[in-house]
């Protein structure tokens, strides 16, 4: 599948600011399932930009400005095709098709900081309501526990957009049964982390027609012999090619599109305006 991601962000401001720093997470994860045909980066006012990776692979772009302004302005085309299509097509490791089991020692050493719960606060009540899914002394199919979950998110939580930043807490979403994406994945992370099962955040882009649309958020499950599988409890689907990852991480807070600060009256500040548009090319490959 062949698709052009165009992503525009506005700040403005009543009177010009000094900006601090600005980190983008706007590249996709590029690998053997997405390729980047074309990536256009415009940004204003005057800057230098830096690329680096973080400890999670991700690609980002720091723009360090030149000069005072009173509207900063980012915008990300991209053209990418995108190689996935069967979100089945995986095998796991014998002695993981059942649940519970334990990950190999080296596995675990990587995946530690991802096993951990993020909301230590909450991990009682997850697993309170995890008792519906599983109980201590069953046994059930892997895969089939993460899809249950999935999908009785999908089913009984409440979609809706937030514009405030930051997630909600799990707690928080299970009391309301309502959410965004992004509160829907760290519900479905923290649920997978306190089963002993690494788990992290993604934000991204994903297919689903018309201009106006945000950014998405889904869940990466790391299961033997598949590796990071991921599951969008906001859709009650396991990802797809119309989903496209840009990072990874093990907090939401640390996977904003944009953050940054800038330096004047904090009343100066007028407000943000984003668009995101995702269509499907005709594709030649």
């Amino acid at each position: 599948m062949k698709l052009r991601i165009q992503h525009r962000t506005t700040y403005q401001y009543s009177e010009k600011v000094t900006f601090g720093p600005h980190r983008m997470l706007l590249r996709p994860r590029e690998g053997h399932d997405i390729q980047i045909e074309q990536s256009v980066l415009e940004v204003s006012p005057a800057h230098r930009i830096d690329w680096i990776r973080d400890v999670y692979g991700n690609s980002i772009a720091v723009a360090h400005f030149t000069e005072r302004a009173s509207q900063l302005m980012v915008y990300s085309d991209l053209i990418l095709h995108h190689f996935e299509t069967n979100p089945f097509d995986f095998q796991i490791e014998p002695e993981a098709v059942h649940y519970p089991f334990a990950y190999d020692e080296e596995t675990s050493l990587e995946l530690a900081a991802l096993i951990q719960p993020a909301y230590q606060d909450d991990a009682e009540c997850v697993r309170k309501w995890l008792g519906q899914f599983w109980l201590p002394g069953q046994t059930i199919d892997t895969l089939a526990l993460l899809q249950q979950i999935n999908s009785h998110i999908h089913h009984t939580c409440q979609y809706q957009i937030r514009h405030e930043p930051g997630v909600q807490s799990p707690s928080r979403t299970l009391d309301s049964n309502r959410g965004s994406c992004r509160d829907f994945a760290t519900l479905f992370i923290e649920a997978c982390r306190c089963l002993g099962l690494g788990a992290r955040f993604v934000s991204g882009y994903i297919l689903s027609g018309g201009a106006g649309a945000s950014t998405h958020a889904w869940a990466e499950v790391y299961l033997p012999g598949g590796g990071w599988k991921g599951f969008d409890p906001t859709m009650g689907l396991l990802t797809i090619s119309q989903h496209v990852p840009v990072a990874v991480s093990r907090h939401p807070e640390s996977a904003s599109p944009i953050s940054g600060s800038f330096t004047g009256p904090v009343s100066a500040f007028q407000g943000v305006q984003v668009s995101v548009q995702v269509e499907a090319l005709a594709s030649t490959v």
